[in-house]
């Protein structure tokens, strides 16, 4: 915009930019207050999880009386609130840095007063982010905080059982995103979280990951209490039969594998003790209550398997039994053999083929074949033919065969060609500047390349006699790159006795000849 000359325009235009700056301190003045508000509402919150976390050590350990194998679960608990305890702490200490280096509150205090430095980014940007290093290092104290969390994280994942990592997982609430700011192309976590951040904006962010902390806290507290039975049991007063085989397909000959067992059965350290049979078959069970049976498919078409359970329940003393049928199918086995690009198969080049055989990984198949050699490379195969005829590949696994003809070819002849011309008429002008002869294998979908042995070039001007030129291979020799260079309109050019050798062939093969008018 360029500055008016005028002087009571030029007073119109500061005017409304000081306008526009009253406005957006305005707007900012609401979303500081905003972020204040936010920063109380989590505070009150990570109040509450200490309160209820704090009542959890006294349950677990009275939970741990019951048996001494429960003792280690009592134990964690200690190490697990040290943990929580001296990470919020760090939190809080870097909240209180950010405020002190900024100027502290005003008059009121803390609790209601407001900040001097609150729309200070300076503050933020050297603690938090610092300088960046030769090496790509910085030197603030946002990368020491993002690898606390993660340490904090995977210390917290050492109190859980094996078994019991996983789903565990879904419940940590402290998590480090480095996807956003990679996306966004930041430099570091600590660019993205904190670069030219008001210390305002900031401070909600540290409540909030102590309130992950707290969250996590109380999810392993959670965990352990679980564990020592102290949490509220559900009275499980239904029950059906399950079974869950390894697939409901088979192909004769393979075994049927399931597991069968009572959901909502107890298991572990419980007193109840289950039965379970198939058809009429008693079934070991481990100890949660599974058991496992197996027959070999030996006949075509749907089986049907019929299961029951029988489960004492030691509240009220009964057995009580549940029954269910279950079936699979028992089909043939069926393999394919195809090529990937032609059903044919050429000399001098890999010819990819697809093998398949259903219900068998691909790298458990034995392939071989007639009239050539396959090879694997990755997961497909590769067949290499020497000569015409017939190749026969052969798949086979698991006492199951599969077997597929293929003919057996040459390489289609190429097409000889000057340029992008077989022939006809073209300028003196183009015709000189042609480097020599190449032959082009048209649709064709292998990756083959032909050569040109060579080929006779014979010049017919007008009047003259003829003149002539052996020229080995495809680009042109001096002899008749001379020869060409003499061409005028009304010239005629002829090439003769063009052979070619394409992979594969023993000996070159004979692609006719071109004959072009000069112009």
């Amino acid at each position: 915009m360029s500055i008016p000359k005028e002087p009571r325009q030029l007073m119109i235009n500061i005017m409304y930019l000081v306008l526009t700056a009253l406005l957006a301190l305005n707007v900012s003045a609401e979303v500081f207050n905003a972020f204040k508000l936010v920063d109380k509402g989590l505070v009150k919150s990570n109040v509450a999880l200490d309160q209820a976390n704090g009542q959890m050590p006294d349950l677990i350990a009275e939970g741990a009386k019951a048996k001494a194998s429960l003792r280690k679960y009592a134990d964690r608990v200690e190490p697990i609130r040290e943990l929580s305890a001296g990470l919020s702490e760090y939190l809080g200490n870097v909240k209180t840095a950010l405020i002190d280096s900024s100027g502290g509150y005003i008059q009121e205090g803390p609790d209601t007063g407001e900040l001097v430095g609150k729309k200070n980014f300076d503050v933020t940007t050297r603690i938090l982010v610092g300088e960046p290093q030769a090496d790509g290092s910085v030197t603030g104290q946002g990368e020491e905080i993002k690898a606390k969390l993660l340490e904090y994280k995977s210390a917290i994942m050492e109190f859980i059982d094996e078994d019991d990592k996983a789903n565990f997982m879904k419940e940590i609430a402290v998590d480090v995103d480095d996807e956003a700011w990679q996306k966004k192309g930041k430099a570091s976590w600590s660019h993205f979280n904190f670069d030219h951040m008001p210390v305002q904006a900031v401070l909600p962010l540290f409540t909030k990951y102590q309130n992950d902390v707290k969250s996590t806290e109380a999810s392993a507290l959670g965990y352990l209490s679980g564990k020592v039975g102290t949490s509220k049991e559900v009275v499980l007063d239904k029950f059906t039969v399950v079974s869950a085989p390894e697939k409901s397909y088979v192909i004769k000959g393979e075994k049927y594998k399931t597991e069968v067992f009572l959901t909502a059965f107890a298991g572990g350290d419980s007193n109840t003790k289950i039965n379970i049979k198939v058809n009429g078959q008693n079934l070991p069970t481990d100890k949660d209550g599974k058991a496992i049976f197996t027959e070999t498919a030996s006949s075509l078409g749907k089986k049907t398997l019929k299961a029951s359970a029988s489960i004492y329940n030691p509240v009220t003393g009964k057995t009580d039994t549940y029954s269910n049928d279950f079936s699979y199918e028992v089909g043939e086995r069926s393999g394919t053999i195809a090529a990937s690009k032609m059903n044919v198969f050429y000399i001098g080049v890999d010819n990819p083929v697809e093998v398949a055989i259903a219900g068998v990984n691909s790298n458990n198949i034995n392939v071989n074949m007639t009239g050539g050699q396959i090879s694997r490379s990755g997961g497909a195969w590769n067949a290499r033919v020497s000569s015409p005829g017939k190749a026969v590949v052969t798949a086979s696994a698991d006492g199951f065969t599969k077997s597929a003809d293929f003919r057996v070819k040459r390489i289609p002849d190429p097409v000889p060609k000057l340029g992008k011309n077989r022939g006809g008429s073209m300028g003196s002008g183009e015709f000189k500047i042609q480097p020599g002869v190449f032959p082009v294998l048209e649709n064709f979908d292998f990756d083959a390349k032909c050569s040109i042995s060579g080929y006779r070039v014979v010049r017919v001007p007008k009047r003259q006699d003829p003149q002539v030129s052996e020229n080995p291979g495809g680009k042109y020799n001096g002899g008749t790159q001379a020869l060409v260079k003499k061409a005028v309109p009304g010239d005629k050019y002829f090439f003769e006795n063009i052979k070619c050798k394409c992979p594969g062939d023993n000996a070159a093969r004979d692609l006719g000849g071109m004959v072009f008018n000069v112009r």
